[in-house]
């Protein structure tokens, strides 16, 4: 039974799949932190929008206002395009690194699976060999109690 079966590896097991959820949580923050970077362009290429329309005002003053707004934007545009490359690449990198620790986790799982069928086995037996005993025991004192 399992009760009796010592996997000698549990402690490694035990880290391996608290690293796994570490990395879960790490890969999930990733993505959460790229999700704002993408809100974030969308909102800033919506005010472009917006403002290039009106840049044919007739007013000399508030057309030089917003074409300096639009740079302003369009340079916002720029540096978060960067931040969203960047976060793209932590969270490759968060990908992968999960993608490593479920590895690392299954695998020992597996060799803790085929360790605890060696062992059922081992134990089945051990059970048949006592089984037989008592089998071969019974049947010699029947035998003597007949004659």
């Amino acid at each position: 039974s399992m009760e009796n079966f010592k996997f000698s590896l549990q402690k490694v097991l035990d880290i391996k799949v608290k690293n796994e959820d570490e990395s879960k949580i790490n890969y999930s923050k990733a993505q959460n932190e790229k999700r704002e970077v993408e809100e974030k362009l969308k909102g800033l290429e919506v005010s472009y929008e917006k403002y290039s329309d009106s840049i044919n005002i007739e007013n000399i003053v508030e057309r030089k206002i917003t074409s300096n707004y639009l740079n302003f934007i369009s340079t916002m545009i720029d540096e978060t395009n960067d931040e969203l490359n960047q976060k793209e690449e932590v969270v490759n990198k968060a990908r992968v690194d999960l993608m490593n620790k479920q590895i690392e986790r299954k695998s020992l799982e597996k060799l803790k699976d085929n360790k605890y069928m060696i062992h059922k086995k081992s134990e089945d037996h051990k059970e048949q060999i006592i089984n037989d005993e008592f089998g071969m025991y019974a049947y010699l004192r029947n035998k003597s109690s007949v004659g």
